[in-house]
């Protein structure tokens, strides 16, 4: 899938997130950042895995998680649309679910294996989409977004935290 959704499928919101995303087949972008990622996060310490950059903030585990929360959430919005059905699906609450969860007391390896699994999986859905599976549209949150955005949304959402990853806690 090489063509971008146009900004009629998906709101303005996930702009942010389809903008991280550069050119390309969408499923090579997400195979390409499932090895980058996996490489940049394998050999980090404990302590980074705990460490925050500012009180109050994410520590990078919880940064980890999230993420992983986030695949399997926006993967399953995408699986609900792209086989047809049309029963609209709420939103969520990023620091509500994070409210029901303890990502430090997890090693950062098992965070890493656990995003492995879910991009793995992620992209064994989209393997099997069809052309009009891809352009099928349902309703998230209130707003109409189609299943292809969903995709360009999973692989910006995580580049926007790799770059914060990055700049915010290996930097230091």
């Amino acid at each position: 899938m090489n063509i971008r959704p146009a900004n009629t499928e998906y709101s303005p919101y996930h702009e942010q997130y389809i903008s991280e995303v550069p050119e390309g087949d969408i499923i090579g972008i997400l195979t390409q950042s499932l090895e980058a990622t996996v490489q940049l996060l394998s050999n980090l310490s404990e302590d980074k895995g705990n460490a925050r950059y500012a009180p109050g903030k994410w520590s990078l585990k919880e940064v980890l998680g999230h993420i992983n929360d986030n695949e399997r959430i926006m993967s399953y919005r995408l699986l609900r649309i792209a086989r047809g059905d049309a029963t609209p699906l709420a939103g969520y609450d990023q620091d509500e679910l994070m409210k029901g969860v303890s990502f430090d007391s997890c090693t950062l390896a098992s965070l890493v294996e656990e995003y492995t699994y879910l991009r793995r999986s992620t992209l064994s859905l989209l393997h099997g989409l069809s052309e009009e599976a891809w352009a099928r549209r349902g309703i998230v949150g209130g707003g109409e977004i189609s299943a292809k955005a969903w995709a360009y949304i999973i692989a910006g959402h995580e580049l926007h935290h790799l770059k914060v990853i990055k700049e915010r806690y290996l930097a230091q």
